[in-house]
């Protein structure tokens, strides 16, 4: 297949040399961008960890695990996909079913074909698991006050929130 050059492509120079264009320079962050980068990414990486911590000592629970079984608790029926799950969870579905089998050899959830189709799996949040839940949930509520709403006035949470919902929608749209 032949390359067809314009001179409207931007690289037709180049292409007709039989050169590789140069790379574009980035847009390098500034200094504050970079230290706000930086302490971004450090609370993300570091928060479940901190999350886990607190779940691990209170109910044997790891923050992912904890995390799948809330939000099974809000489901109808306690159940979901694990597909949907998994993206909600943020978790590659292998590794889902991997946290589920743990679970399942627990008594805290259940697997099931889904009745609408079964060529999915649906996790289902048993009865001991919704009450692992609720006993998890007040320790855990106030581990995630104590780490990132009390340290914020009103004013910042509400600036955290609006940057956060515009952040969303550009990850979302990745996914």
């Amino acid at each position: 297949m032949k390359f067809q050059m314009t001179a409207t492509h931007p690289y037709a120079g180049w292409m007709a040399a039989g050169q590789v264009p140069p790379p574009a320079e980035p847009q390098w962050l500034s200094p504050d961008e970079d230290e706000t980068w930086r302490a971004l990414h450090l609370v993300i990486s570091t928060l479940p960890g901190a999350l886990g911590d607190q779940l691990r000592l209170a109910v044997d629970l790891s923050f992912l695990e904890y995390y799948v079984m809330a939000v099974l608790s809000e489901q109808a029926g306690r159940a979901m996909r694990m597909s949907q799950l998994a993206v909600l969870a943020s978790s590659e579905l292998s590794r889902l079913s991997h946290l589920t089998i743990r679970l399942e050899k627990r008594g805290l959830v259940r697997r099931e074909p889904d009745p609408e189709d079964g060529r999915f799996t649906r996790a289902i949040l048993t009865a001991e698991g919704l009450a692992l839940v609720v006993k998890a949930a007040p320790g855990h509520v106030e581990q995630v006050r104590r780490l990132v709403f009390d340290v914020l006035d009103e004013a910042e949470q509400h600036a955290l929130k609006r940057a956060l919902t515009k952040i969303l929608p550009k990850l979302i749209g990745n996914c």
